[in-house]
């Protein structure tokens, strides 16, 4: 590397390189804007940590809808695990646990895990990266924004940092993720904390502490001070290790498992003491487009191997945040940039696609829980055909933020960019404000649509509870077809004709939100 180009970076590297057990954490600094979001940090000890499954995790063979177990069977009879070998889900009879993934099975009957049903965005992408982007910084499918959901959050509290930071009230770093690649979702609004070096090795060995022999030259003896001054100046190493070095009495981690070995970095800091709000972590692997199991054995394989590695680390991290005493505080959920097909391709694997279910795992949530309802499969399936989101992702975002971390609706929709309804997650929120009873009408039918199928016009009715009120029609490649209704409305019932002579025949469906209630409904457009 180029001397010029390490002296070019040197603002940034003073942020990278703290090495705890031969892992890289990478602190944030969120960049000041944003300012009128408030001047006061919000009062709260919340951490939320993140893991991050790339690639794209199969949700339905995660968690698999028993109720449509039948035209799973015919839609991907190579992947999709025995009926017998699934792992019963406490309290559901129709899900079961993929049998790899007891320690998540575990957590949710101790009421310490729930799963959101559903959970993607409209208009899917099915680029890894793109995808990846929109999810990271909860932009819509037609945006591109350089900033992400965790630092916009951050600058929210923190709205003059850099300036005066570290200090009495925040000595630590606002974010950590631990790996060498700063993600787009801790990136503040105002520039990129990234690096662009053009040697890989440089960076590799920068953050993981491992060098490359220096040349007995003049740039050598160069190379070997800015390595020196760039660990040297990392604005909090002290306070990262100190907090890391505090902690000895740790459970009991799974060997040969990197999610588990981050996850126990991220405990041993928290129980440390560090104010950090937000923590990343990582496991890759989940594009599996071939070999997804193992031939005849279809409960064991690449996919089974990831989720056995999830659901262990996962299990660990709380069990050691139990044993510390910091459970109190910590709140986590499962991310990935999308799901699978729900048909299996002719390589033993599945495609990229829309739509899967989301964990959250934590002692202060309403644990042993599902929200939404069970995918619908239908009895024919195209290579093309995907799950709707029945959530959106950012709607997990805006619960997050107003009820662990205590932002106003106000302060939440500023941070999203727009307005998303909030889920009955956690048990005690700690924003009063707006809460309601959630999910009151679940089981009530307030979508309803006829003819089914139809052949040209589909009558619609559907009720609200007053305010924003939307209704969109998807086919199932994800793609809004149509917007219904996207405006505020009075409580009370409505109907709703949609001309659809010109629509292709096939399935279809109809989503309705209404504040913090939805309801999907599958409809079939025939000739």
């Amino acid at each position: 590397m180029k001397r010029k180009e390490f002296l070019k970076h040197s603002a940034l590297l003073a942020t990278v390189p703290v090495i705890i057990d031969s892992m890289a954490l990478k602190p944030l600094k969120s960049l000041g804007v944003f300012e009128q979001l408030g001047a006061a940090t919000t009062d709260t000890d919340h951490v939320l940590v993140i893991i991050n499954m790339v690639g794209g995790n199969d949700g339905l063979n995660t968690l698999v809808p028993l109720d449509q177990y039948g035209n799973l069977q015919a839609a991907r009879p190579n992947v999709l695990i025995p009926q017998n070998k699934l792992l019963k889900v406490t309290g559901f009879d129709t899900l079961g646990w993929h049998p790899a993934f007891d320690g998540m099975k575990q957590l949710f009957a101790d009421g310490r895990a729930m799963v959101v049903q559903g959970v993607g965005y409209p208009n899917q992408n099915y680029s890894h990266f793109r995808s990846s982007d929109i999810w990271m910084s909860g932009s819509d499918a037609d945006q591109t924004w350089t900033s992400g959901l965790g630092g916009r959050y951050l600058n929210s509290e923190y709205p003059n940092f850099p300036v005066g930071y570290p200090n009495t009230d925040m000595p630590d770093p606002l974010g950590i993720q631990i790996g060498s690649v700063m993600s787009l979702l801790l990136q503040g609004p105002a520039g990129s904390l990234g690096m662009a070096i053009t040697n890989p090795n440089d960076v590799f060995n920068l953050v993981t502490g491992i060098n490359d022999p220096e040349p007995a030259s003049y740039p050598g003896m160069q190379l070997k001070y800015i390595r020196t001054q760039a660990r040297q100046t990392a604005d909090y190493t002290s306070v990262i290790n100190a907090a890391a070095n505090k902690v000895s009495n740790m459970a009991t981690y799974p060997a040969n498992n990197l999610l588990a070995e981050q996850l126990k970095i991220v405990s041993r800091l928290i129980a440390g003491g560090l104010k950090t709000r937000l923590y990343m972590v990582s496991i890759g692997g989940f594009d599996t487009h071939s070999i997804q199991t193992d031939g005849t054995n279809k409960e064991s394989g690449v996919h089974a191997n990831l989720l056995k590695q999830v659901g262990d680390a996962v299990k660990a991290f709380q069990d050691d945040c139990k044993q510390l005493s910091t459970e109190d505080r910590v709140l986590g959920i499962t991310t990935s940039e999308f799901g699978r097909r729900i048909k299996s391709n002719d390589s033993s694997g599945t495609d990229h696609g829309a739509a899967a279910p989301m964990f959250i795992f934590g002692k202060n949530l309403k644990g042993n829980t599902v929200i939404g309802n069970n995918p619908v499969i239908p009895a024919s399936v195209g290579v093309e055909d995907n799950l709707p989101h029945q959530y959106d992702f950012r709607s997990i975002y805006s619960t997050i933020f107003q009820d662990w971390f205590c932002l106003s609706p106000s302060d939440t929709n500023a941070i999203l960019q727009n307005s998303y309804q909030k889920l009955d997650i956690i048990k005690t929120p700690c924003s009063t404000s707006g809460n309601r009873a959630l999910h009151a009408k679940l089981g009530e039918n307030i979508l309803r649509l006829y003819p089914n199928p139809f052949v040209e016009k589909l009558k619609v009715d559907f009720e609200t509870s007053g305010g924003y009120t939307l209704l969109q029609l998807i086919d199932f490649s994800g793609r809004i077809i149509a917007t219904l209704c996207n405006d505020n409305r009075a409580a009370g019932q409505y109907t709703l004709s949609f001309d659809a002579e010109q629509l292709v025949s096939g399935n279809y469906y109809l989503r309705l939100q209404n504040n913090d209630m939805q309801q999907v409904k599958g409809v079939v457009k025939v000739r």
